[in-house]
């Protein structure tokens, strides 16, 4: 806050630009000259630091999408190749979906619309929020606008930016809508994770068939099986160890099979370059009919893993993605398919494993080994994206909240979440399993992949509209390019839900259901403790002593709410006859943003005058924070509060008050003035606490007289006395329940399904490392 004012956080002086710029002018011209040079140094090295992310990328962003030529002509030719020429038909499809789709789409659009660098559908999610309020967050205040991570613009009320905005917050219904499209597509991406390690495992080791055509298939789907339970095992230690690897795997895999599509052209039919002709796509839908329209769910599976490009962007700057997908990626995806299909040309027999038919037999094993290593490395990242989607649901409050481990001392994003991991693995075997046929986990991973895109589309379009305030000429470009590739292969993979397209449906519907009953629970929760609270006036008409035996101790009441007493307060000092010297009131809260600075994170203000003793600390996360065990939030939380006693003597040492007021605010962020005796209430002061400072103050800087100096310090010895006296938590513990009179599937909703979810899920108690004997749960029941 010193810092803010101007005034220098140690010294108490007031600091200006002055010097800094007197200090520029003094400099000599050899200075000036070796300054440029350092600059123009910088710029290099960032370059190349950029070369070296953009190499880092490859083994976390492209993997999924580099291992797919190991199953695409197969999962599009599954019942034969009937005519070569269909070939040719097939790979101009590859080719110009991978120029629409990864190349345009994604890499030089989708990916700028990154929250802070941020990627995937809840970020798209969090920033249309900030932009509109499409989403009533449980205890928004407009103080949260105003941290450095909250970047929102606003723009003219006549523009399509203001109507659609107004056209968004006019109804409930379009909120809610895109909420549920929102959830469908994050469901969609953990199908996703499921379903890429079953079909890129068994594709990768199903080739051992070529050079060992008597190994049954049984025994290759014990091999997947177990490279898959193995893979999910070891997600607790985390990829630093091993993580350095997967970038050198990633890159020779690229160049294998580079290498090998420029030897299957040059010796099988350098014609093949044909394809990049769209006649040819014509003359295959004219010549298939139905069947060509039905194998654009093979064609799909060449862009599986564009989504989760845009999941894993966090790992990395839109640069180094950019740069890794069109000078490697690109090109070498193209020469792997045209080399598949140059050898398809003619050998159309070996459509079966196609890609390992089409290896120089004197590198198979070589090819087979890394092969194996790039599709585990594929599952690996996929894996990850899941967990990402699943930390930033919780946060926002759609899906329970679960154990977060981090596995990474550097890097913030690498995390693991042990329920959700093994109940991927289950399903993740189940389905290779279940099918044991690449075919027809193909279709269920297209299904899914195909749905993921449309909701990206949809939510693209709004961002285009409000974020980045595009011409409407540019929005209609973009949608209707973007509809018409991802509609088209979404109609053809209609006609194979009966062939494993329901696998994914299934899937998003659970998660669904999981994730949106929740939401709901979670914000009736809320509205009922939004109802119920008690107004700070009813706490200032007690006086100090609130009515009660004030006892030494510190009082720690959780609530989520951001203005107002909790009904479970009021609850308390009506039923016990004693209460803590010094309550305060904690609202811990996630916002959109993907995260908060630690010096923005608590926020105190002060409830009543100074004799109360009562304060409110809102303690602000963003979707991407962690909660790490090495964080002690107590210790936190009370530096937090010594700061703000000092801050606020050292604002009243600047400016005297004769009177002041008592203010709430409602979740708008409006100001409510209570109707409260002027004499007897004080200011609901709001600072947001930087850095911890040292305990000690410079009588410099509370030079307005030894009284405030003396209440600082009475202040802060009594807060300390008491926290040594014994802190106690105290947290409410609602159960949420539906009316008698709900309808049948409202009460499946709350009385089982959001019940039992509640009941697995982690405590604050336990986020926050609150020990036993210091905890005090208050129960109240919500009738929805």
């Amino acid at each position: 806050m010193a810092s803010r004012m101007g005034i220098d956080e140690e010294t108490g002086d007031h600091r200006g630009g002055m010097w800094n710029l007197d200090q520029k002018l003094d400099q000599p011209m050899d200075e000036e000259a070796m300054r440029l040079k350092s600059m123009s140094r910088d710029k290099e090295i960032s370059t190349l630091v950029l070369m070296q992310l953009a190499f880092q990328s490859l083994g976390v962003v492209y993997g999924d999408l580099g291992t797919s030529p190991l199953y695409v002509f197969y999962n599009t030719f599954p019942h034969g190749i009937a005519d070569p020429e269909d070939v040719i038909g097939v790979l101009s499809l590859i080719i110009y979906s991978l120029t629409l789709v990864p190349l345009i789409k994604y890499v030089f659009i989708v990916s700028r619309a990154n929250d802070n660098g941020q990627g995937g559908t809840f970020a798209l999610y969090s920033l249309l929020c900030r932009h509109a309020k499409i989403k009533s967050f449980p205890n928004y205040d407009q103080t949260d606008e105003k941290l450095t991570t909250y970047s929102h613009s606003s723009f003219d009320e006549q523009s399509y930016a203001a109507k659609t905005k107004r056209w968004l917050e006019r109804k409930a219904f379009r909120k809610n809508a895109l909420l549920v499209l929102v959830l469908v597509g994050s469901c969609m991406v953990i199908g996703d994770g499921i379903l890429t390690p079953a079909i890129s495992i068994l594709s990768a080791v199903d080739g051992i068939n070529i050079d060992h055509p008597k190994l049954s298939e049984d025994v290759v789907l014990i091999i997947a099986i177990a490279l898959i339970v193995g893979l999910f095992s070891i997600q607790h230690f985390g990829t630093d160890k091993v993580g350095w690897l997967f970038s050198p795997v990633v890159f020779l895999w690229f160049l294998l099979i580079g290498g090998i599509g420029m030897y299957n052209i040059w010796m099988y039919d350098s014609s093949i370059y044909k394809a990049f002709s769209p006649v040819y796509i014509y003359r295959y839908f004219k010549r298939g009919g139905r069947d060509s329209w039905a194998s654009l769910g093979g064609v799909m599976l060449s862009l599986t893993g564009t989504e989760a490009l845009f999941a894993d962007l966090s790992h990395f700057p839109v640069p180094a993605i950019q740069i890794a997908f069109t000078v490697i990626v690109f090109p070498c995806l193209l020469l792997a398919y045209a080399g598949q299909a140059a050898y398809l040309m003619k050998s159309p027999d070996h459509v079966v494993s196609a890609f390992y038919h089409s290896i120089p037999g004197s590198l198979y094993w070589p090819v087979y080994v890394v092969a194996t290593a790039a599709a585990i490395i594929a599952s690996q990242a996929t894996i990850c994206a899941t967990f990402s989607l699943i930390k930033q649901a919780v946060a926002l409050g759609c899906f329970p909240r679960v154990k977060v481990v981090h596995t990474s001392k550097e890097f913030l994003n690498r995390i693991y979440i042990p329920d959700v991991n093994w109940i991927l693995m289950i399903l993740c075997v189940t389905v290779t399993a279940g099918f044991k046929d690449q075919n027809q986990i193909g279709n269920a991973s297209g299904a899914a992949v195909v749905l993921v895109m449309l909701v990206t589309t949809f939510l693209m379009i709004l961002i285009m509209l409000l974020v980045w305030r595009c011409h409407w000429v540019l929005v209609v470009i973009f949608t209707g390019l973007s509809l018409v590739v991802e509609l088209t292969y979404f109609s053809a993979l209609i006609l194979k839900v009966n062939q494993g397209g329901w696998v994914p449906l299934v899937i998003a519907a659970a998660f669904f259901i999981i994730m949106y009953v929740w939401n709901y629970g979670t914000r009736k929760r809320h509205e009922f403790e939004m109802h119920s609270k008690v107004s700070v006036a009813w706490i200032l008409r007690l006086g100090p002593s609130l009515g009660l035996v004030r006892v030494p101790g510190v009082g720690l009441v959780y609530s989520e709410l951001a203005s107002g007493v909790p009904h479970i307060f009021s609850h308390l000092i009506t039923n016990l006859p004693a209460l803590h010297s010094v309550v305060v009131f904690v609202c811990v809260k996630y916002l959109p943003v993907y995260t908060v600075p630690e010096g923005e994170r608590f926020l105190v203000k002060r409830i009543g005058p100074n004799n109360f003793h009562m304060f409110r600390c809102v303690v602000r996360y963003g979707y991407a924070d962690l909660h790490k065990k090495d964080d002690d939030f107590e210790s936190k939380l009370f530096d937090s509060l010594f700061m703000f006693v000092r801050l606020e003597n050292l604002m009243d040492g600047f400016s005297e008050m004769d009177e002041q007021e008592t203010e709430s605010r409602d979740d708008n962020g409006n100001e409510n003035e209570l109707n409260v005796n002027p004499n007897i209430s004080s200011a609901d002061s709001i600072l947001i606490v930087d850095s911890p400072l040292p305990l000690h103050t410079n009588n410099t800087v509370m030079s307005s007289g030894e009284t405030s100096k003396e209440s600082e310090v009475d202040e802060l010895e009594f807060l300390k006395s008491c926290r040594v006296a014994g802190v106690v938590h105290l947290m409410g513990n609602t159960s949420v329940k539906a009316r008698s009179g709900s309808r049948y599937y409202k009460k499946i909703a709350i009385d089982y399904i959001y019940a039992f979810l509640k009941k697995m899920c982690r405590d604050n108690s336990v986020i926050f490392q609150v020990p036993h004997e210091s905890l005090l749960n208050v129960g109240q029941v919500c009738y929805v």
